[in-house]
């Protein structure tokens, strides 16, 4: 998103000026400007164009506006990444109104992870599809298509807090000298996820990375691995779920440091900078 925030980095005036004056012709205008951001965090969401993209997008404008409304320029963020905040929001409550994230779905992600866990202590690796789904007596189509849903319900487990906050954002203070024991739950945590990387294939890792590094679109991962957009939405749930998986089962273990620590329901850009530096 550097890119994205730079192009707008001009506007600050047009921000102090609306604040001012209220004028409508400004807030309309960067109303227009910034309606990129809502495609933007479409394509993060894996949305392909169609009528429920339409829907969506519907929602996503009605979080711009609002953030338009709401942002206060005196307080040193770019509104690219606030307004990122409230538009995400506002799609992620839109798609559990619409149960796009629906209970089945929600339950299947356990189970996946639940059987991941499972076949990684039998196995000793990362079992391949047909292993996970003939455990889950599904068919490959059938565990791929549960993928494909899961995506969504991954990604919206992570959705801004009303207070502009992710879940994984609500961790204890990581300052030394406010948390110590924080803090070391932060690093017990770092390490985990460089250890769980290190089980999943090339590939995924380089997903993750742009993904959730370089924050691409669920279509240019697609463009860069050479696989359509709804591929990329499978591959990115296998990959967190297997994530997922592999820290908990080592929270499992007796002398396990993070034994304590939440696993975040997506990884973190700040944690996966940190660990694929």
């Amino acid at each position: 998103m550097d890119d994205k925030e730079n192009k707008y980095e001009d506007d600050i005036h047009l921000w102090v000026e609306l604040r001012k004056t209220k004028q409508a012709s400004i807030r309309d205008g960067l109303i227009v400007r910034y309606v990129p951001l809502v495609h933007f965090v479409l394509g993060r969401l894996g949305l392909e164009a169609g009528p429920e993209y339409q829907d969506l997008a519907g929602h996503g404008l009605l979080g711009l506006i609002d953030a338009v409304d709401r942002f206060d320029p005196t307080r040193g963020t770019k509104f690219s990444t606030y307004g990122i905040q409230r538009i995400r929001g506002q799609i992620v409550d839109a798609l559990r109104t619409m149960d796009l994230l629906s209970r089945p779905a929600r339950r299947r992600v356990r189970e996946i992870e639940r059987a991941t866990v499972r076949l990684q202590t039998d196995l000793g690796r990362q079992p391949t599809q047909e292993e996970l789904a003939e455990f889950m007596k599904l068919n490959v189509a059938q565990l791929q298509k549960s993928y494909g849903d899961a995506s969504r319900v991954l990604i919206s487990l992570d959705a801004p807090l009303p207070n502009g906050e992710s879940l994984y954002d609500t961790l204890p203070d990581n300052d030394p000298e406010v948390n110590p024991t924080a803090v070391m739950m932060e690093s017990e945590l770092h390490l985990s996820l460089k250890d769980a990387l290190q089980t999943l294939p090339d590939r995924d890792r380089q997903l993750l990375s742009l993904y959730y590094v370089d924050e691409l679109t669920m279509r240019d991962i697609g463009e860069v691995l050479g696989v359509s957009e709804s591929r990329v939405s499978q591959m990115h749930a296998k990959a967190v779920i297997e994530l997922r998986a592999t820290m908990q089962r080592a929270q499992q273990r007796p002398a396990s440091p993070v034994r304590a620590a939440a696993v975040p329901p997506v990884p973190q850009r700040r944690v996966l900078q940190e660990v694929t530096a």
